[in-house]
């Protein structure tokens, strides 16, 4: 799912942020909760995507509270997640098209990796978390997923399918997404934080993926 021979697809590239987007949740949430911390990285999450805080730090700061969970959490939240609806008309319509559609998400590849692959994504990019004698060391283990790597994401994934820039879209609810819809040739708001929705070209309010195949001309 990282690009190799996809041939030369003739629909758009769609690029999907994971949290609140893809999925229903907020993933580092889930973990709060089983690490005790949710107060604090619900907070925490809520400033973040309004742009109140840099991201990079804030991810550091919740991640930290998640020390000392066994990995074996990983399982019991993966359970957790609720694909958004209209996610599987989304993906089948791009593909229909001869397109291709990713995530890259400031989560994490150990909880979305499972559902990428479920969903049949051509792309899926995330943080790792740091893991020692099989619990979490409260550290991100490589470089973060910023805002910055996000609308890397979409130009490297754009060039590996051979998809011109002026058919790609990317789609987010957050502020580490607006780099990304800034890039896209059509930057679509996901029931958004306020401070996206007023710099996004198109909103959606509805948490209805399927929405977005008008916005292609796939759907009347």
């Amino acid at each position: 799912m990282t690009g190799g021979d996809l041939g030369r697809p003739s629909g758009h590239l769609v690029v999907l942020d994971a949290d609140s987007t893809l999925i229903r949740e907020e993933a580092i949430e889930l973990l709060a909760g089983a690490a005790g911390s949710l107060d604090l990285v619900a907070a925490v999450t809520e400033r973040a995507m309004r742009g109140e805080l840099d991201f990079a730090a804030s991810l550091r700061e919740r991640v930290a509270t998640l020390e000392g969970l066994d990995v074996a959490v990983f399982e019991r939240v993966r359970l957790q997640m609720t694909p958004t609806p209209g996610v599987h008309e989304l993906i089948d319509g791009v593909h229909a098209a001869g397109g291709r559609i990713g995530v890259v998400s400031g989560g994490f590849h150990e909880l979305l990796d499972p559902l990428a692959t479920r969903l049949g994504l051509d792309f899926c990019r995330a943080n790792r978390l740091e893991v020692a004698d099989g619990r979490l060391t409260g550290r991100v283990d490589g470089p973060i997923v910023d805002a910055h790597a996000k609308a890397a994401s979409l130009d490297e994934w754009a060039e590996a399918s051979g998809i011109r820039p002026d058919r790609t879209v990317a789609v987010g609810d957050g502020a580490n997404d607006l780099e990304m819809l800034g890039r896209a040739a059509l930057g679509v708001a996901f029931c958004a934080k306020p401070v996206v929705r007023e710099r996004a070209e198109v909103a959606i309010d509805r948490p209805d993926l399927s929405q977005v195949l008008a916005l292609l001309g796939l759907r009347g």
